[in-house]
């Protein structure tokens, strides 16, 4: 701080602090006013920053000069001044031994740990490429082998799933009933790919409480979109039914096992691209003390009642956030995620170089986070639609924008899974299509890793 000239007396200036760093918790503690000797003209404000292992993102320093000692000594502009504290990035090497300490389940099987362990520490050398139900929905029905394999010879690392007709109100768990019959093909497709060492990851497309139609709200009526999520809160009108919901998901996954005799680990990627309003649970129709009010309900519930030790939890809000703030803004806490991830689909839409700088930027955001929490990080849904005949491809799409966009500026990612083929529509071209060479580049790239590359997932080193 400086005055324009010196004084003969000394001068005690009052102080005022702001900005979202807190005198004495953040910095060590300033007092409330600074006293400028006589004969001088300015004095040194010291901010000593105070380390600690809570890892917050830039946060903001603001001193304002708001009175002073000596009348002929008057404040003008600026009268503030400002600083930024960004925390350090400090890795840490994770041991197998240590794993557990950082994930939500303490007790979680061995094999789900496992899990847990490698995912992260692949993200060191490559990220792993997956599909959403990549041995169930196929380019043009063609059933048999992963797309991704009639392609490339290999399966993907990750196979998606979805709760949503498992846990739909008209499943009623008999032979004759569709909706159980999906979740018998979508079970068994979990099996098959965790038999074949994949990874499952599930969503939940979890439609409205009121008549269980849709998640979508543009097929939602007002009242439903302005109540459904409120409802399903601890005390709200669908909160048993919304238990009810959370019991059969993990009676499904407390029966999920491998030809090995073992509980088959699942990440779990509930209410996800919370940040858009398409879905009902989005940030229209709900506050962030709900949105985490209800996850953190979520995982108590699966994890602590319910006695599910075989599931990872993946945050995932689409791709709207630009800064680190943003993308927590919603966060439940270190405690109740394993993995952070987003969705993006409009970076890869005909975006071109921007549209790569802007996925990888939100890239390095989720990266860094990864890495200063110990939790995993990865693009959880993504892709561009063809349909042959009705849009064009993209030229090195796969092989640049997409590989760019998860290589760049030195970030530690450990997957990137593609929404799934079907009907006359891929996301991962078919051997025939015009772009099956530029994605079979892609998967051959020294970071890139289909399931021929990836380590045994469910085994400690």
């Amino acid at each position: 701080m400086k005055l324009s000239k010196s004084v003969t007396v000394p001068v005690t200036l009052s102080l005022k602090f702001g900005g979202t760093a807190k005198n004495g918790e953040d910095y060590k503690t300033i007092a409330n006013s600074v006293t400028v000797s006589a004969k001088s003209n300015s004095v040194v404000i010291p901010v000593e920053i105070l380390s600690d292992k809570i890892a917050e993102g830039e946060e903001t320093v603001e001193i304002t000069l708001t009175a002073s000692s000596n009348a002929d000594v008057v404040i003008g502009n600026p009268e503030k001044a400002s600083l930024t504290i960004t925390d350090e990035v400090v890795a840490i090497d994770l041991k197998p031994e240590q794993a557990r300490n950082y994930m939500v389940n303490k007790n979680a099987t061995d094999e789900t740990v496992a899990l847990f362990y490698n995912l992260k520490t692949l993200a060191k050398t490559s990220f792993m490429i997956g599909q959403h139900d990549a041995l169930l929905s196929f380019y043009k029905n063609n059933t048999g082998d992963s797309d991704i394999k009639k392609t490339t010879g290999f399966d993907p690392g990750m196979s998606g799933g979805d709760f949503m007709f498992i846990a739909d109100d008209e499943n009623t768990g008999k032979d004759d009933n569709w909706w159980y019959a999906q979740e018998k093909l979508i079970t068994g497709a979990a099996v098959k790919a965790y038999n074949k060492g994949m990874v499952n990851m599930f969503c939940w497309h979890l439609r409205e409480p009121y008549e269980g139609k849709s998640f979508y709200t543009s097929e939602m009526t007002d009242i439903q979109k302005k109540n459904a999520f409120k409802s399903i809160l601890p005390g709200g009108v669908n909160h048993e039914y919304y238990k009810k919901k959370l019991e059969k998901i993990a009676q499904v996954t407390k029966a999920l096992k491998g030809t090995d005799g073992k509980l088959i680990p699942i990440i779990f990627r509930p209410f996800h691209e919370f940040d858009g309003d398409w879905f009902w649970w989005g940030k229209s129709f709900c506050t962030a003390d709900e949105y985490i009010q209800n996850w953190r309900f979520t995982v108590e519930y699966l994890r602590d009642t319910l006695g599910v030790s075989n599931m990872l939890f993946a945050f995932s809000p689409d791709a709207s956030f630009t800064s680190e703030s943003d993308y927590l803004s919603r966060y439940p806490g270190d405690a109740y995620v394993d993995v952070l991830g987003f969705d993006d689909y409009g970076d890869f839409d005909n975006k071109g170089e921007s549209g790569v700088n802007n996925a990888n930027k939100k890239l390095q955001i989720i990266s860094k986070l990864a890495k200063e929490r110990v939790k995993i990080a990865g693009l959880t849904e993504t892709g561009y639609f063809i349909t042959p005949g009705k849009n064009n491809i993209i030229s090195g799409l796969y092989s640049t924008n997409f590989y760019n966009a998860m290589t760049q500026n030195n970030v530690d990612l450990s997957f990137i899974t593609f929404w799934g083929n079907g009907g006359d529509t891929y996301c991962t071209p078919p051997p025939a299509a015009t772009d099956a060479s530029d994605f079979i580049q892609f998967t051959r790239k020294d970071k890139a890793a289909l399931l021929n590359k990836t380590p045994n997932m469910y085994k400690m080193p």
